[in-house]
């Protein structure tokens, strides 16, 4: 992309990098939620989220830097204002590459290929400190064991097998985890927050530094996320997150419907610039949308990751978080095309509709989003094929909850907790028995 001479290299550039993007942020929660530690998985793939949060901060300021290299051209500004940012990018591909070769492969993946001592090796040494006897390591080995077993009766899986009546209320979970964290509206603030802030006064460097505060309260709103999300969990923290972002999106709407002024033509004839704000309606404005971005950080950015990878079985997993990724660049394509003709054409309205999508993904979260958090990927999976529950469904999702404490014992090697998980396998075990049963009766 940094080489390109005309619009064809330019699309081709972005095609390719695109393509190279979609498949590592789908395969990267996977990883990183197969390696880690149950009671510490929502931490460690919110570090991912953390990264992307740096990655769009460090990159908004190095282009608005460049924009002062050069002579400006017939387009506004030098070539060096995006040849330099897009061939910066190399960079941190290149530590990826490199870093990939001395991580450690997932033990799910080793178990499912019968490579059991580097399964067990590699437990221990993520989880235990290369302690091989540690009774978590065992307890882990046993529950992959008993899955691959469970699952050797699925064999040569497609994207189809997302759809049949015992994983579509999984799939449709996931994909929309994905869909709704684009319909939040996050990303209308982080592509066209421009607009926003020339409506309220700013323009110019004002304008872009301003906007650059978002960018700031972005990565530090995300670091409680990292710290307390496995305590809190995943239900309520998206619930919370969606009345605050819903709130706020409402707030803009009623300030911009009742205070702004319409603009024939837009502010300096840029048509999405439709309105303009005074006072204390524009401080207003500019308030709720960074209050908005301190509602997302920690809640709908980090848990939209972290949640996909621990609904699917094994089997499953990596084309069912391959498929929720899809749902969030295809939805993120699909808001970047709708935003600006709606700034353009229903103007304040646009934050209503927003708002509105926030309300029903707290209703479509309350009562199908179940709770995650504390739970190894197996016991997720007992969890929704649990004989007791909703058929297809499982356990109802407003009566699960968290229960890290557990598994910090189990993880810790406490003789109590081991205890405690003993009870608790039977249920598991039941489940795996009768799910054969049920299906050859059916």
């Amino acid at each position: 992309m940094c080489a390109s001479q005309n619009i064809g290299m330019l699309i081709v550039g972005r095609i390719f990098n695109g393509l190279c993007v979609g498949i590592e942020s789908a395969q990267v929660p996977v990883y990183i939620s197969e390696i880690s530690p149950p009671s510490k998985r929502g931490r460690f793939v919110g570090v991912q989220q953390w990264a992307i949060t740096w990655g769009i901060l460090i990159m908004f300021y190095i282009s608005y830097g460049c924009s002062y290299i050069g002579d400006r051209s017939a387009f506004g500004y030098s070539t060096a204002a995006w040849r330099i940012p897009w061939g910066l990018q190399m960079i941190p591909a290149v530590f990826l590459f490199l870093g990939m070769m001395i991580l450690p492969e997932s033990p799910r993946w080793l178990a499912r290929k019968d490579r059991w001592e580097e399964c067990q090796t590699i437990l221990a040494k993520v989880h235990c400190k290369g302690d091989m006897s540690h009774p978590f390591v065992a307890l882990e080995m046993q529950d992959i064991r008993e899955m691959c077993d469970f699952e050797r009766q699925f064999k040569n899986v497609t994207y189809f097998d997302l759809f049949k009546p015992r994983m579509l209320n999984r799939t449709i979970i996931g994909l929309f985890m994905q869909i709704w964290s684009q319909l939040t509206g996050m990303n209308v603030m982080m592509y066209y927050i421009t607009y926003v802030f020339s409506m309220a006064g700013y323009s110019g460097d004002s304008n872009l530094l301003a906007s650059s505060i978002q960018y700031i309260i972005n990565v530090l709103m995300t670091l409680p996320a990292l710290i307390w999300l496995d305590r809190w969990g995943r239900r309520p923290t998206l619930l919370i997150g969606a009345v605050l972002m819903g709130t706020f999106m409402y707030a803009n709407g009623a300030i911009m419907a009742v205070h702004g002024e319409v603009v024939p033509g837009g502010i300096d004839g840029v048509a999405q610039q439709s309105m303009r704000l005074h006072g204390a309606a524009a401080k207003g404005l500019i308030a709720c949308t960074y209050l908005f971005v301190a509602s997302y950080a920690p809640t709908w950015g980090p848990v939209s990751w972290t949640y996909p990878p621990e609904l699917y079985p094994m089997r499953l997993r990596g084309k069912g978080v391959a498929l929720s990724t899809s749902g969030n660049w295809a939805f993120n394509t699909a808001l970047g095309l709708f935003t600006p003709p709606a700034f353009a054409n229903i103007r304040w309205q646009t934050y209503i509709i927003f708002g509105v999508f926030n309300t029903a993904m707290f209703i479509h979260v309350y009562f199908f989003f179940p709770e995650t958090a504390g739970k190894t990927l197996e016991e997720t999976e007992a969890m929704f094929e649990d004989p007791n529950g909703i058929k297809y469904i499982g356990t109802p999702a407003w009566k699960t909850r968290v229960t890290t404490g557990r598994i910090e014992q189990l993880e810790r090697g406490d003789v109590e907790g081991l205890e405690s998980k003993a009870q608790q396998e039977p249920a598991a075990r039941e489940v795996e028995v009768t799910q054969p049963e049920q299906k050859t009766a059916s």
